[in-house]
């Protein structure tokens, strides 16, 4: 086994050798032919000029026909026996004396640029040159560059650019560069301030050595820009001018040497004679196609190309060549017809490649078969006018390219199409039946929303009614009859049984008659309408359980509120208690059915302190109802055993939580006052504050610690007091007065306080003016106000 590797080793090897050889044979045998055809000598003394120019100017054979062949040009409209004859760029002075000299124009010598690149440089070059036999495509030869230039330039990424006719610049190689970024870059349109632009018209590099100058001078290339802080832009010149531009990229800073420069000059004009080889092709491929074919085209009407693929070194379909165009096919530049001929499909039409379109070609290129898209619509203009029209794109391979056709539908087929889709979307089936011939026609929406095998074929008018449920038989047989003896139309539903279950169907029918009224034609068309009829008899099921719901909150609004009522009193004029005078009021919400759970009491202990309890339970009906009672009675009975405030809530948080007969959760205010000492001691659990007016002003209590009742297992309950003066006013009430939908509670507080300033007035009843303040428009919840006064002398 080891001496068999060895075998295959020494013969890959010298495969790899002999195909060198073979590569470099080609383009030293190309620069022979082009030094023959200028100066008509013999292949030795080609070879030999070859030799000694190289020899002089210390490169390789192959780097001196690579630069030879690069400044060569071909004249337009100038040709050889039927060959593009090849000029030099810059013709020798004296063709006697100076041979071919003036194909290669070597730098000026100068001490930043010497005349002959050092030892080093030469190595190389020629290894550079060697590569770029093997390089067969820009990729390749960007790869090349990148390779060969890292260590002694400090390259880290190449770009190629060329020049487009319309005057931007195409990528066309690169190494180095993430997919990403070349996307972004692909085009560059012609505009001020392009490195590479620049160094094309003006045929001298650009050195960009210093990041903040360059940036305000140049569009740079990069995401970020700091990637590479020095980068060089080499015009490559293939003749009269430069038409590829080399961007050298380095993710070191500080300018480049003269050395560098020298050496990458030296590059550029290495690389001349790739590129142009990669551009050379033969006669028939650079016209796309010969005469006849473009005679051809130009009678076909429509739009028509003849495309040619063109593939990467992997064989993969990069894009394709327009070959052949018909008069009527048109670019997104306006370009159309033979100004197409030798352009490629990516630079005419770009957004080919994101669209189904490219696999279908590339289908029909590898299988043969005929590859159609499915319908489109694009708006046109016709007859000076906005259009939209439908269009389908056929290819078929022909030899190794495409012949691509854009199909434009007529206007039967539109209305075919639209027909088909107004039949499909409103679930709509047509029908003909000929009275005479005994014939019959249907859609195939029809058989569908029948639910009939089109195979068995269309069932005559007289057998309608066989499709029907056994109820609905008679009236399509009484409509029926009627339409064939008396010409009258019909409008009918009736229900099918199917696969599916029961369809809803309409059936519309009107009679033709012949000259002497006879019915000779019957058209009409079946309409599904099961979608419809279900949401009608849900909408009918719906509001009759909505009428039986509403009577039953009707009947538990009147129960929670007469038991409201009952747990509730509300006395008709102001109560006295501990020398205090209480108003008292309750407003029961407007909107819903139920009853909120909203509650109050203002009752005298037997030390003859007073206690005042305010809360609200979460939620509405008879389950709020019953809570707040459980509450109300429960407080005011463990104040009345001696409990303290705080003891009190958190028995009654305990409540809630353990109790089955408790409902939800609950906010509380307990307050007592002391007339003794006119002190009034508090606490609450989640509930607002209350609000003390005083000479004027009004103010919010301070809230000691407290939480919702009923929300967790030990809560922590805290006590504050306030000593009342004569004259003060003090408020106790629930959320309904002060909250409105879409607000924050900050700004019903606010509200409130104004609204109390603004009603000072003493007398009974003065809750009336500041609830019709505060309650504008429908009230959602309960609003329950205890009000408070201390009288400015006593009683």
């Amino acid at each position: 086994m080891a001496a068999l590797a060895k075998v295959v080793a020494r013969q890959r090897a010298e495969m790899d050798r002999l195909q060198e050889q073979a590569a470099t044979s080609a383009v030293v045998e190309r620069a022979k032919g082009a030094l023959m055809a200028l100066t008509g000598c013999s292949p030795e003394a080609a070879h030999d000029d070859l030799l000694q120019r190289a020899k002089a100017a210390g490169r390789t054979l192959v780097e001196e026909c690579w630069i030879t062949l690069g400044t060569l040009v071909t004249p337009p409209g100038h040709h050889v026996g039927g060959t593009a004859e090849v000029s030099p760029a810059v013709p020798p002075a004296d063709p006697a004396d100076e041979g071919v000299r003036g194909l290669v124009r070597p730098p000026a010598a100068s001490p930043e640029h010497p005349a002959a690149p050092q030892s080093s440089d030469s190595a190389v070059l020629a290894a550079l040159g060697r590569a770029l036999v093997r390089a067969g495509t820009p990729h390749d030869l960007a790869h090349c560059l990148r390779e060969h230039l890292a260590e002694p330039v400090g390259t880290d990424a190449v770009m190629l650019y060329r020049r487009l006719p319309a005057g931007g610049l195409e990528l066309m190689g690169h190494a180095g560069v993430d997919d990403t970024l070349a996307d972004q870059w692909r085009h560059v349109p012609p505009l001020s301030g392009v490195a590479a632009l620049d160094a094309l018209d003006t045929g001298e590099p650009r050195w960009l050595e210093n990041l903040a100058e360059d940036s305000e001078r140049y569009l740079l290339i990069g995401d970020p820009v700091e990637r590479w802080p020095s980068r060089a832009w080499l015009p490559v010149v293939g003749g009269s001018q430069a038409h590829v531009a080399i961007g050298v990229f380095r993710s070191r800073g500080g300018p480049f040497t003269a050395h560098t420069r020298e050496l990458l000059r030296g590059a550029a004009r290495l690389c001349a004679g790739r590129l142009r080889a990669f551009d050379a092709r033969p006669e028939h491929l650079a016209q796309g196609a010969p005469d006849a074919v473009h005679n051809l085209f130009e009678a076909l009407p429509g739009t028509t190309v003849l495309l040619t693929p063109l593939r990467s070194a992997s064989g993969d379909v990069e894009d394709y060549r327009i070959d052949a165009a018909t008069p009527q096919t048109v670019d997104v530049s306006g370009r159309g017809g033979r100004e197409l001929t030798g352009l490629r499909i990516l630079e005419c039409w770009p957004a080919v490649a994101e669209e189904p379109l490219w696999q279908g070609w590339l289908g029909a290129l590898e299988t043969g078969e005929p590859y159609e898209s499915e319908p489109y619509v694009q708006q046109e203009l016709v007859a000076g006018a906005q259009e939209l029209s439908t269009y389908s794109v056929r290819a078929a391979r022909v030899g190794d390219g495409l012949l691509v056709t854009w199909l434009r539908q007529d206007s039967s087929d539109r209305q075919e199409q639209r027909l088909a889709d107004l039949q499909r979307l409103g679930r709509l089936g047509w029908a003909t039946w000929n009275l005479v011939t005994r014939e019959a026609v249907w859609s195939s929406q029809a058989y569908a929303l029948c639910d009939r095998d089109p195979v068995h074929g269309p069932l005559r008018l007289e057998e309608l009614r066989e499709l029907a449920l056994p109820d609905d038989e008679a009236v399509i047989a009484t409509a029926v009859r009627e339409l064939l003896t008396e010409g009258k139309p019909f409008d009918v539903p009736f229900r099918i049984r199917t696969t599916s279950g029961v369809r809803h169907l309409r059936a519309v029918a009107e009679a033709v008659p012949d000259h002497e009224g006879t019915p000779v034609q019957v058209h009409g068309f079946v309409q599904d309408l099961t979608a419809q009829r279900s949401a009608e008899l849900a909408l009918v099921d719906s509001e009759r359980a909505m009428l039986a719901q509403h009577g039953i909150l009707q009947a538990e609004r009147m129960l929670a509120g007469r038991l409201q009522h009952a747990l509730l009193p509300l006395p008709r004029r102001p109560v006295r208690l501990a020398g205090l005078r209480v108003d008292l009021a309750y407003l029961p919400a407007e909107s819903g059915v139920h009853v909120g759970g909203d509650w109050f009491s203002a009752i005298e202990l037997p030390d003859e302190d007073a206690l005042f309890v305010v809360g609200d339970v979460a939620g509405h009906g008879i389950d709020a109802v019953a809570t707040m009672a459980q509450l109300r009675f429960t407080a005011k009975g463990m104040i009345f055993t001696g409990s303290s405030l705080t003891g009190a809530l958190a028995r009654l948080n305990t409540l809630l939580l353990h109790s089955r007969d408790a409902h939800g959760t609950a906010t509380m205010v307990l307050a007592r006052y002391q007339p003794e000492e006119h002190r009034l001691v508090w606490a609450q659990a989640g509930h607002l504050p209350p609000l003390l007016l005083r000479g004027g002003e009004a103010r919010y209590l301070e809230r000691p610690r407290g939480m919702l009742l009923g929300a967790a297992e030990s809560p922590v309950f805290e006590e504050a007091e306030c000593r009342l003066e004569p004259g003060d006013r003090l408020l106790l009430y629930t959320d309904g007065l002060v909250e409105r939908p879409g607000e924050g509670i900050q700004l019903g507080l606010e509200r409130l306080a104004e609204a109390a300033t603004a009603h000072r007035t003493d007398a009974p009843g003065s809750l009336g003016p500041l609830m019709a303040t505060m309650l504008e428009g429908e009230r959602r919840d309960d609003v329950c106000i205890l009000d408070i006064r201390v009288p400015t002398e006593p009683a």
